[in-house]
């Protein structure tokens, strides 16, 4: 709070990550200083064409204060296990839920890096099911949880040598099958990897995609599961710890890629020495994603994204 005690320092904060190398007109695409009119607004001397230093990211047009949204995001950076909306709320005194809630939500939409490389190597890919909490769904008058639901996630992880785990990837699954689980692989994992699965049937074509399959059939083998595929289990173990700790298991099920974000942007960058750092990501990619409406974070489209 103290390094952007003001507006105007989180403005040119931002201005220096959005345009390292100098101001760059979005209309005419001049490269030169701009004209710096009234309200922060920055006019280009070519075209003279207004713009903010937050028109077309995921701060477009927000009514939020500049130094509100730093802290936000120096709250979910700096905490390991993250924060919730209600948390979020508290800490920083904002009026509402939903104005916490939708910060929070922006901001992981810019955890996911667009220029993301695939994972590679030795690579262990799984799914599992995520036990989840709708709220908004009334629970039944026989006092049954019928809000909970279980979720299909599948993840992919990294294998290091001689041990640890490297990068992850998650994805929000409809069903279990090779039309789903085929097309994650492709996307999370570069061909020529060593693609660890157990004896699903929905890795059968793996081979056929470039990939150097080595499958293990689970039922009946002398050693456990949780041994033969050590990291995808690993990991969907603190995702649910994650899921029911920070967010008490409370995340509609529409929403659940958001939290698949933030996830994946907290384990791929577990070895970060410095908060500062990760703060400093997440704001460059705050200026580098595109704007989203509140009216699309609430009723997000049932596509289904991969997260890293």
């Amino acid at each position: 709070m103290d390094a952007f005690s003001t507006e105007e320092a989180c403005a040119r904060y931002l201005e220096q990550l959005r345009w390292p190398e100098g101001f760059v007109c979005s209309k005419c695409g001049a490269i030169e200083p701009p004209y710096r009119a009234t309200r922060g607004r920055l006019m280009c001397r070519h075209c003279c064409h207004q713009a903010s230093v937050t028109a077309g990211t995921v701060l477009d047009k927000t009514r939020t204060p500049l130094r509100t949204w730093f802290a936000a995001a120096w709250c979910v950076t700096h905490q390991k296990q993250g924060v919730s909306a209600l948390g979020l709320q508290r800490v920083l005194g904002i009026a509402s839920y939903e104005t916490a809630w939708a910060l929070l939500h922006r901001l992981r939409r810019a955890m996911v890096r667009p220029e993301r490389t695939r994972l590679c190597g030795c690579v262990e890919v799984d799914e599992m099911y995520l036990a989840i909490t709708d709220r908004q769904v009334p629970v039944s008058k026989a006092g049954r949880k019928s809000n909970t639901t279980q979720t299909i996630v599948a993840l992919a992880v990294e294998r290091l040598d001689p041990k640890g785990f490297g990068r992850i990837r998650l994805r929000r699954l409809p069903r279990d099958s090779k039309e789903y689980v085929l097309p994650f692989i492709q996307e999370a994992v570069a061909p020529g990897s060593q693609v660890h699965t157990d004896g699903s049937a929905a890795y059968r074509e793996l081979a056929e995609h470039g990939y150097e399959h080595h499958p293990t059939v689970m039922l009946g083998a002398p050693r456990p599961a949780h041994e033969r595929l050590p990291g995808v289990h690993r990991v969907a173990a603190m995702l649910q710890r994650w899921i029911l700790g920070t967010h008490h298991g409370a995340v509609q099920p529409a929403h659940l890629d958001e939290y698949l974000n933030e996830f994946v942007f907290r384990f791929n960058r577990r070895a970060a020495r410095s908060r500062g750092l990760l703060f400093y990501r997440l704001m460059q990619q705050a200026v580098a994603t595109d704007p989203v409406i509140y009216t699309n974070l609430i009723r997000p489209a049932p596509t289904v994204h991969s997260h890293g």
